[in-house]
Order: structure tokens, then C-alpha cells, then sequence
């Protein structure tokens, strides 16, 4: 099928269809080419329908989010992209809250915190989107979505139905769940919360976002915590004792600020981003016989 054909088959599901975009300019790391088609759908509808226009033309697509731990690759990726921010509905009854996959973490903390809701003060801050937490099980300061997640609506794209997943099903373990290993589409997600005093909820969410000033490079574009905890460890601190912090390669370096960030200090690669990461797993393998995993995820 020609390359017209297809984007004009990409367009009527979703009007905001683009070819050749720099993906550089939608990732909190600021590395990408361009992207064969990306799409932001506006609502679940076109989302949906995007997903099948892919499917019937054999054309690999990639859900994204908003792209705040991905990794692009610099030469590009022939696929369609779909960021989901526009997917952010949010319902609140009672206890719980209800809200798009692409409903900003932060902002259903927030949330959360307007209603008086407590539950949700360690995701205050992380960039993420809903659908991407619960991907990836996200976390912080002793809490996690694991923790507080009811149920998801999700899409099985093989057969274009819905299906709804409860809280074991998701099969939660630290920075797992089930949808890293079957195909399905989180469309939004229920949590489950307890009442308690906006003044102190807001004073929890103001001490964890200081926390975060205060730790992370977060003048710098990155992909938040680049590894994931190793057990009996902390990914930081072996990287600060195997004597990498600011290490580069590139425009790619170790955060003097924190050892478990990789930051782009400007004009980094995907190329520079995975040598490094490569030569941080090496020589903490080699110092202190630990093995470490990527927590961001790379797109190629």
C-alpha cells in the first residue's frame, strides 16, 4: 500500500495524524528521530479506531503516553507512534477515581488531593501518565499503583473488544504487570482511596516534590530513574560507588546531582544513552556482581 494511501487510512480514525514527526520535540529525554506516522488521539473512539486502521494495513504501532521514560531512537522509528495524553476523562464517586489512560499522574494526585483523597501523594511529581503507571507499576517514597489500583478497562487490539481487569489480574510486581506481556491496551484505570485532610494530604505532596528538587536533576532532560532497583540495592548508589557519576559518553552523562539518572547534557543520542547505560552495566557487574535492568524503554 502506498504511503498516501496509508496516511489517508490513519487519518479518517484520527484526525491529528502526522508523518514524519521529530520525536525529540514529545519525549522528556529530548533524543529522537522522526517517527514513519504518529497520531494523539482525542478520545478512546479514535484510539481505537487507530489501532484497527494499523492492524488491517500490517503496520506496527507503539502507545506511548506522553514519553516521559522512553528512549527513542535517534535514526527514527517506522512505526505509528500514538501519544494518549488527550485520554485523560476523570470521574470521582466517593472513595474512588476513575480516569483515561492519558490523565497526568500528577495531575489525578492533585486530584485526589482537591477531593480530600489520600492514597495518591507518592505520585505527585512523577511525569507520567495513568496508563504508563500502571504498565510499569510506578512508585515512590513507599507507595505504588499496585497499591491502590481497583481495576482497568483495557483493549485486546487482536479482537477490537474491551475487557475489564481486576486488581490480581494485573499480576503487579515492582515495575511489572501483566501488560508487559500480553498485547492489551490500558484504557483507564479505577483507584481506590481513603478520605483525609486536604491540609495534610497538600503538605505530603509539597515535602515529596521538595524531595524531588532536592534529588533528581530535574533541570535536565532524562527519562526519570534510568535503572530499575536491583534487590538488596540501590541502582544509584552503585553507580556512585563504581565511581561513574558524571560519566559520559557523548552528550550522555551520569547526573552528578544522582548516580541513577542518566541526563542529556545536551545534543545526546539514543547511540550515546545506550553506550553508556552498557558501560554503567558492565563495570557495576564487574565491581560488585550485580546485574542491572533499564527501567526506561527503548523505542526503535
Amino acid at each position: 500500500m502506498k504511503k498516501n494511501t496509508l496516511f489517508t487510512s490513519l487519518e479518517s480514525a484520527c484526525a491529528k495524524v502526522f508523518e514524519d514527526l521529530p520525536l525529540a520535540q514529545h519525549s522528556t529525554f529530548k533524543i529522537g528521530g522522526n517517527a514513519r506516522f504518529a497520531a494523539f488521539p482525542r478520545n478512546e473512539k479514535e484510539l481505537i479506531s487507530l489501532i484497527s486502521a494499523a492492524n488491517e494495513n500490517g503496520l506496527r504501532y507503539e502507545i506511548v503516553g506522553n514519553a516521559s521514560n522512553l528512549l527513542f531512537d535517534s535514526d527514527g522509528v517506522d512505526a505509528l507512534v500514538i501519544f494518549t495524553h488527550a485520554l485523560c476523562n476523570l470521574e470521582t464517586e466517593n472513595e474512588k477515581i476513575r480516569c483515561g489512560s492519558g490523565f497526568s499522574l500528577t495531575g489525578l494526585a492533585l486530584s485526589a488531593a482537591k477531593a480530600s483523597l489520600s492514597g495518591l501523594e507518592f505520585a505527585y511529581g512523577i511525569p507520567g501518565t495513568v496508563g504508563g503507571a500502571v504498565y510499569m507499576n510506578a512508585g515512590a517514597y513507599g507507595g505504588e499503583i499496585s497499591n491502590i489500583l481497583i481495576e482497568s478497562t483495557c483493549l485486546d487490539p487482536k479482537t477490537g473488544k474491551t475487557l475489564t481487569l481486576s486488581q490480581d489480574e494485573h499480576r503487579f510486581a515492582y515495575r511489572k504487570s501483566v501488560f508487559q506481556n500480553n498485547k492489551l491496551i490500558i484504557l483507564s484505570s479505577e483507584f481506590g482511596l481513603q478520605k483525609g485532610e486536604k491540609a495534610k494530604i497538600e503538605e505530603l505532596m509539597r515535602e515529596n516534590m521538595q524531595k524531588r528538587h532536592d534529588k533528581q536533576p530535574l533541570s535536565y532532560p532524562n527519562a526519570g530513574s534510568t535503572f530499575k532497583r536491583p534487590e538488596g540495592y540501590f541502582a544509584g548508589k552503585l553507580i556512585e560507588d563504581a565511581g561513574l557519576k558524571g560519566f559520559c559518553v557523548g552528550g550522555a552523562e551520569v547526573s552528578e546531582k544522582h548516580a541513577g539518572f542518566v541526563i542529556n547534557r545536551g545534543g545526546a543520542t539514543s547511540h550515546d544513552v545506550l553506550a553508556l547505560t552498557d558501560k554503567i552495566k558492565e563495570t557495576v557487574s564487574q565491581k560488585f556482581g550485580v546485574t542491572l535492568e533499564l527501567e526506561i524503554i527503548y523505542v526503535k
